[in-house]
C-alpha cells in the first residue's frame, strides 16, 4: 500500500512540474528581442526598412536601457549623448530619445554593425558573444 502512495504523489508532483513548465513556456520573455515586445508599444511607423523593429516608451532612453540590462546582460553597452547602444550574441538593441521618450529598434547584429559603426566603433567587441575589446582577429600580437 505504501508505493501506491508514493506513485500517487510522485505522479502529482510530476503533473505540477509539467504544468509549471508550462506556464513558464507561455508567459516567459527567453530573449532581449522578446523582453522588448513583450513591454513595450509596437511603432511600426518608425522601422528602419525590414531590418530594424521600432518600439516605443515614454521613459528616457537610460531608463528603459536599465530596465533591459537588469533582466539581460548584454555582451557590450555603448552610451553617449545620442543613445544607449546594447550589443547581444544575435540581437542588437538600440535606444534613442525622441520628444516623448524613447524608440526602441531592435536589428540582428549582421545589420546593426555596420549600421552603428560609426558610433560604437570598437566599443561593440567582434563576434558573437565576444565582450573582447579589440580590433579584430590579429591584433595585439
Amino acid at each position: 500500500m505504501t508505493y501506491r502512495r508514493w506513485f500517487v504523489v510522485g505522479a502529482a508532483a510530476a503533473v505540477v512540474g509539467v504544468l509549471v513548465a508550462a506556464f513558464a513556456l507561455v508567459n516567459g520573455t527567453f530573449s532581449p528581442r522578446a523582453y522588448v515586445q513583450d513591454r513595450y508599444s509596437r511603432a511600426a511607423s518608425r522601422d528602419i526598412g525590414r531590418e530594424a523593429t521600432a518600439y516605443t516608451s515614454s521613459k528616457s532612453p537610460t531608463t528603459v536601457a536599465k530596465e533591459l540590462t537588469d533582466a539581460w546582460k548584454p555582451s557590450d553597452r555603448y552610451a553617449d549623448s545620442s543613445g544607449v547602444y546594447l550589443r547581444y550574441d544575435d540581437d542588437s538593441v538600440v535606444i534613442l530619445p525622441i520628444a516623448a521618450g524613447s524608440v526602441i529598434l531592435l536589428e540582428d547584429m549582421d545589420t546593426a554593425h555596420p549600421r552603428y559603426h560609426s558610433t560604437v566603433g570598437s566599443y561593440w567587441g567582434w563576434g558573437r558573444g565576444s565582450s573582447v575589446r579589440g580590433g579584430g582577429p590579429g591584433t595585439g600580437k
